[in-house]
């Protein structure tokens, strides 16, 4: 049997990889097709995660086992067949291949096809460029600090850079003068 899994990225959007790959491979030769299908090296700590729906985190995948203490069923992706796990077509996964700013692909099976096998995993469809595998981590911390900061009230306009309110840019002038309003408006 083969699956056919479609992935996307919430950080690219006309990023696409379809790959095809046999139900009885395992979770680890999956992630080696991606990230063979998006340059990316595989050095790094990466997880797969089953999903309901609605795309809440079920069941994970991991790389290598880092917590044996656990009460928790541990999955390994070089021990794990996808089908183990997967069944339906429909079917989401997560696969998060950054943990320090939690980056990650978004999958689903589009298509189970029955009686046929697959030697190798097979990237099958490629549009886009992949989002890049590392980012400066100091960069989203001091835009998180920023966004905080500004949320509080902590935070001055001479603070934000031109890129903090994105393409569209900020006007003062659009807020106003707060004296133009009482005090029951503000409320």
């Amino acid at each position: 049997m083969i699956y056919k899994f479609r992935i996307v990225s919430d950080e690219v959007d006309n990023f696409k990889r379809e790959i095809a790959i046999d139900a009885d491979d395992t979770f680890l030769r999956l992630r080696n097709a991606i990230l063979d299908s998006v340059g990316y090296t595989k050095d790094q700590m990466d997880s797969f995660f089953i999903c309901d729906e609605d795309w809440s985190k079920e069941k994970e995948i991991t790389l290598v086992e880092m917590d044996s203490d656990s009460d928790q069923d541990i999955w390994l992706m070089e021990d794990t067949q996808l089908n183990e796990l997967i069944e339906d077509e429909g079917q989401k996964l997560i696969y998060v291949f950054d943990y320090m700013t939690d980056r990650c692909f978004f999958m689903e099976m589009k298509e189970c096809v029955p009686g046929k096998n697959l030697k190798d995993p097979l990237c099958q469809r490629k549009e886009g460029k992949a989002p890049a595998q590392f980012i400066d981590i100091d960069e989203v911390n001091s835009k998180a600090a920023a966004a905080k900061a500004a949320a509080m009230g902590d935070l001055t306009l001479d603070d934000i850079d031109e890129d903090f309110y994105g393409e569209d840019g900020f006007n003062e002038d659009e807020l106003g003068d707060l004296a133009d309003y009482d005090d029951e408006e503000l409320r």
